[in-house]
């Protein structure tokens, strides 16, 4: 049953226009994104920021990977790719559907990367909220995202929230080959 339930959800991805399929991929990601929201704020209702912020941890260190992985798969690259495979796959990542992000600075040895919109941070900002201090989750986002690209990148922080951070931006991350 579950088999034809998949096969019919396919076909009907098949059969979706271009532009229905875009649409589809911002509402899915919006998806993804209100359902990581929700279960934080689960989370820190019943345990209280730290521990949410602690099992966000635990949960971006896996995910991170795997997101990754998957993203490496389906664009043919193979771990130890460098700076450039990394900016590569930071282009696919499921936020990249639905932030402002650039790679500045791009060498074959480094890159920073910056968030500079962010759905999360604006929709605080826009209820008058403090940024959220997402700096713990994103050191491990970020360097484990970038170390399943390639094991030699070292991440860096150079600010997020609740560090103080420019106008024109929420996070920035240096990425090096060490």
């Amino acid at each position: 049953m579950a088999e034809t339930a998949e096969v019919s959800g396919l076909k009907v991805l098949r059969n979706m226009s271009k532009d229905e399929l875009i649409a589809c991929i911002i509402d899915d990601a919006k998806n993804w994104l209100a359902h990581d929201g929700l279960w934080f704020q689960a989370m820190e209702r019943r345990y209280g920021m730290e521990a949410a912020i602690a099992a966000d941890a635990e949960a971006w260190e896996k995910f991170t990977v795997l997101e990754a992985q998957r993203i490496m798969k389906r664009l043919g690259i193979a771990p130890g790719g460098g700076i450039a495979a990394l900016v590569r796959c930071l282009e696919q990542r499921m936020y990249a559907r639905l932030n402002v992000q650039e790679c500045v600075e791009q060498s074959d040895k480094r890159v920073v990367f910056r968030m500079n919109d962010c759905r999360v941070q604006a929709a605080r900002r826009r209820k008058g909220l403090a940024d959220f201090p997402c700096k713990s989750v994103g050191l491990v986002e970020y360097s484990g995202f970038a170390r399943t690209v390639d094991e030699r990148i070292v991440t860096r922080c150079i600010c997020c929230p609740p560090d103080a951070h420019p106008q024109e931006y929420y996070c920035a991350w240096e990425f090096v080959i060490a």
